[in-house]
């Protein structure tokens, strides 16, 4: 048989695999259309008869007119009796690529780069870092470790099963969440001191999307939003990609610098402050009640909004956890952005948002466009979670975890690191302020760190001319792994001070 041009580009085209579930004559026909819109078979060419494609590709003949038959089913080629199989360039499918410069190997390669410009976001380039280190600090993330899977199962078996869930799914423009809005608002008012209702609040997937629509609704090109001096990174990019104007406030021991406000901006000037009154993120200092009265004060003389996020308000080990700022503003200044269900998986988690009624209207506006399908399975889970006390107790089990984790850590810190650091024992939140005294090269320490197996990713490392320190996130190490991480880092210091 001699080959013609087709039947050489075939051979160097196709390839197949028996072994996977997808059927033969579905890899090759796919294959066949790709050669098809890149231009290597153009309209009118000739295809091999189906004994030929046979031997072609060591195939049965009954699986080569499967592959013409499917081709011609979807209009790629027109099988004419007695004369053979011919390409068609059909309307209404994908643009012919050309590829007239192209060589056959290159058959399978998608394009590196864009034909086009786009915008491309410098504020939104990723932070996250690759290692191959056994062990590794965050910022204070629970432990998915403690996600009860088996009772997992359970609920949400139970949630699919309920009847109401199909309505919800088939009427996805009428009020469909008014069960699980109520359910999060009888929590809020319950745990966070709160008197609101549905009206005042949306569900979100995160609190990075709760942050994103509210920027979208408050922030134009070039407004100025105050955060603390070193505050957090994610919601820097969030702001800086919607135009703001960042400026840093002090943080001290009582919190963000209220006076320093004062001294430095005139009303009208400031569109928001972003703070984390309950723990300063990445310091975990609380804001005094004095600078939380005189912040609301200032807000309503200067005009500004206060975005409080209270990231972790669920993890309070002593004592009782301070009421949200926003459970006390009575002149709808403040907006609140807070989680729930950190004791589940990520998936099951959700962000929300709490402020005044007509700024949460709007709110849903934008949701709607980002999210209109929602997670209705999630939301009757956790509002079955809700209702039956089983999120309350999670957390109080999970709370006694972390609390041993928490005194674990400090202890071997004191062991370990006493003459060199220091730390404040924190009443809550999954993370310690640690603060290196004298000063080193936090950027050689995690070097020297990932040498010995423990990675510490730049984005909980803080140094400046003023501040050299980790934010030591403990939640998702157990009391073994943190002994071994503290014996890491430590080794990892006495060699960066002999070197």
């Amino acid at each position: 048989m001699t080959d013609s041009p087709v039947n050489t580009l075939f051979k160097q085209l196709i390839n197949f695999d028996k072994s996977i579930s997808q059927p033969v004559y579905i890899q090759v026909s796919q294959q066949i259309i790709n050669a098809i819109q890149r231009g290597y078979l153009t309209k009118g060419t000739i295809l091999p008869g189906t004994r030929i494609l046979a031997a072609i590709l060591k195939i049965h003949r009954n699986t080569a007119v499967a592959i013409y038959e499917e081709l011609a089913a979807q209009g790629w080629v027109e099988i004419i009796p007695n004369k053979g199989t011919f390409v068609l360039e059909p309307e209404l499918k994908t643009a012919k690529i050309k590829a007239s410069s192209q060589k056959v190997h290159q058959a399978y390669n998608y394009a590196t780069t864009t034909g086009f410009p786009f915008q491309k976001s410098f504020h939104l380039a990723s932070t996250a870092e690759l290692t191959n280190a056994k062990y590794s600090i965050n910022d204070g993330k629970p432990d998915l470790r403690l996600h009860p899977i088996n009772e997992f199962t359970r609920w949400y078996s139970a949630a699919m099963k309920r009847k109401t869930l199909v309505t919800k799914w088939n009427k996805l423009n009428e009020s469909s969440n008014s069960l699980f809005q109520t359910q999060l608002c009888n929590f809020l008012n319950a745990t966070r001191g709160f008197h609101i209702n549905p009206k005042n609040l949306i569900s979100t997937r995160s609190t990075e999307m709760s942050l994103y629509i509210v920027s979208q609704l408050l922030i134009k090109q070039n407004d100025v939003v105050l955060v603390g001096n070193l505050s957090n990174y994610v919601a820097n990019m969030i702001f800086q990609q919607v135009g703001a104007t960042i400026k840093t406030i002090p943080v001290d021991a009582d919190g963000l610098d209220v006076d320093y406000i004062k001294k430095h901006f005139i009303k009208g000037s400031i569109r928001c402050v972003y703070i984390c009154a309950h723990r300063d993120y990445p310091t975990l200092v609380k804001l005094s009640i004095e600078r939380r009265l005189a912040l609301l004060d200032l807000a309503k003389e200067y005009g500004f909004a206060i975005i409080e996020d209270d990231y972790d308000y669920d993890f309070q080990f002593d004592g009782s956890a301070m009421l949200p700022m926003a459970s006390a503003d009575v002149n709808g200044m403040i907006i609140y952005l807070g989680k729930l269900g950190q004791s589940l998986f990520p998936s099951f988690q959700t962000g929300f948002v709490v402020a005044p009624e007509n700024l949460i209207s709007e709110a849903k506006n934008y949701l709607q466009l980002l999210d209109e399908q929602g997670d209705l399975i999630q939301q009757q889970m956790l509002s079955e979670l809700i209702y039956e006390g089983e999120i309350y107790r999670l957390m109080k089990k999970n709370i006694i975890i972390y609390k041993q984790r928490r005194d674990c850590l400090c202890e071997l810190l004191t062991q370990h690191f006493s003459e060199i650091a220091n730390w404040k024992i924190p009443s809550g939140g999954l993370a310690i302020w640690l603060q290196f005294q004298p000063k080193i090269s936090l950027v050689k320490l995690a070097e020297e760190a990932e040498k010995n197996d423990l990675f510490l990713p730049k984005t909980v490392l803080y140094q400046d001319k003023n501040t050299c320190a980790i934010r030591f996130g403990f939640g998702h190490l157990d009391v073994e792994e943190i002994a071994f991480v503290i014996k890491k880092l430590k080794n990892a210091y006495n060699k960066l001070s002999v070197s």
